[in-house]
């Protein structure tokens, strides 16, 4: 793992262990570098802010799991892996998912999937979203991150494969005829 690499990791790990006890709104790059040994030039040579430490964060931990998506896996079985990992960091998640912030984990999860499935549109049919899908993408995208927040938030009583499931059979209908296609041209 490069230098550059390590040191966001250990960014990560120390804003982890500022969560446990302080909100995110509330944790300063000061407890942040102090936590880890190293300096506010390292933590801004490598991040714009917390939040953006945040979200790279959430990217190392999620993109796998659309990886997979776009490899032949099912939305299904894409989703249920981005669960897994999210009850793998369940302290991570549920305090950066309690920050409403600009640029906050929320926004960045909807901007990331939102482009994620239009992505895959675009790959696998060759064109763009239409005005409709995009719509459409767009409506599913949002109901998908406040039920992940809400999931998180409160405790995460349902399991991973259930919420999954859950979301996919709520995805609307155009949206689940061109995935099912999708799917079948993988």
């Amino acid at each position: 793992m490069a230098k550059s690499e390590t040191t966001k990791y250990r960014l990560a790990e120390s804003i982890k262990q500022c969560m446990k006890t302080t909100s995110v709104d509330d944790i300063t790059i000061r407890q942040i570098v102090e936590n880890c040994g190293l300096t506010r030039q390292t933590f801004y040579r490598n991040f714009l802010d917390k939040y953006d430490l945040i979200n790279w964060y959430f990217d190392k931990l999620l993109l796998k799991s659309f990886e997979h998506m776009g490899s032949g896996e099912t939305i299904f079985e894409g989703l249920k892996r981005k669960f897994d990992y999210i009850q793998e960091e369940r302290v991570f998640f549920a305090a950066a998912f309690r920050s409403d912030a600009q640029n906050s984990l929320k926004e960045h999860d909807f901007e990331l999937i939102l482009e994620f499935y239009s992505d895959l549109i675009r790959i696998k049919t060759g064109h763009a979203p239409d005005s409709e899908i995009r719509f459409l993408l767009e409506m599913y995208c949002q109901s998908s991150i406040y039920m992940t927040v809400k999931w998180v938030l409160s405790g995460m009583k349902s399991s991973s494969e259930e919420l999954a499931r859950m979301l996919v059979k709520a995805m609307p209908a155009r949206l689940e005829k061109l995935f099912t296609e999708l799917d079948v041209l993988s």
